[in-house]
């Protein structure tokens, strides 16, 4: 039986004070081939148009793909303010040669967008967006009690029920996963999966929070090996990129080192 190998990739939140230039170059250094871009780190955000056809210039220039924009949100909420925003953001993800947009549902308690009706209507008013510019549309559940989208299999529905199996993907996010309880795995859906740990023993899964997410260790609480052993074992071939939120990673000086031992440990788990 042949070994299962994760291949690896690197979500900006997981070093938010690089630019997106020295991400890419942090990618390099870790022999990793992709890394996603985000519009949400502060200084370092991806928001101007001349500013992504440089950065993917330069992730060219090192043989690293750019996976995504994250995110459009809440991308199930659609109206012409939405629209207007997924425009924009598809210009940029178009303009770096991105694969796709990540879309995340609104996760405020007011569960408004939650209907099938409306995740679909979302759906329908993407499409043309991402099909003008040539991209993927990356739906991501929130496994939080107070998102309007927890479940995997509500995504896959809505996607089917539109049309949308070769524009729409789901990520697999191993947290939101755990979180929601979920236990349905869809690779045939999948299209990205993040990647990131919870050590903290004091709160149950329905208190974790972003800013308890950390890279994935010996002490990790979500089963992070076994869901990425089960997304390859099922076919699974895309790219697991770490997405932690919690301060002691995101303020990291050096993240390379942390990184690299997280990616050797996942790595040897899946394998053993």
């Amino acid at each position: 039986m042949s070994q299962l190998t994760p291949t690896f990739s690197l979500n900006h939140m997981t070093a938010p004070k690089l630019s997106a230039f020295e991400l890419l170059d942090t990618a390099k250094a870790l022999g990793l081939q992709a890394v996603e871009l985000r519009n949400d780190v502060a200084d370092n955000s991806i928001s101007e148009l001349d500013h992504a056809r440089a950065i993917g210039a330069r992730a060219r220039e090192l043989g690293i793909e750019i996976l995504s924009i994250n995110a459009l949100y809440p991308f199930n909420v659609w109206n012409p303010e939405r629209a207007a925003q997924a425009e924009r953001l598809a210009e940029l993800a178009a303009a770096c040669g991105a694969t796709g947009l990540v879309l995340c549902p609104l996760n405020d308690g007011s569960f408004q967008g939650s209907d099938p009706a409306s995740l679909e209507q979302a759906l329908r008013g993407l499409q043309p967006i991402l099909e003008q510019h040539g991209l993927k549309g990356f739906v991501e559940p929130l496994g939080f009690p107070v998102s309007s989208l927890r479940l995997k299999k509500n995504a896959v529905a809505a996607i089917q029920a539109v049309g949308g199996e070769g524009r729409f993907a789901l990520v697999h996010d191993t947290f939101h996963h755990r979180v929601a309880g979920e236990t349905e795995f869809f690779p045939e859906f999948t299209g990205l999966v993040h990647i990131s740990g919870v050590e903290d023993t004091a709160i149950g899964y329905e208190q974790m929070l972003d800013a308890h997410r950390v890279l994935v260790g010996p002490a990790d609480r979500l089963d992070n090996i076994g869901q990425i052993r089960t997304l390859l074992q099922a076919g699974y071939q895309g790219y697991f990129s770490f997405e932690p939120f919690a301060r002691e990673v995101c303020e990291l000086d050096q993240p390379l080192p942390a990184v690299q031992a997280s990616m050797d440990f996942i790595a040897e788990g899946v394998r053993g």
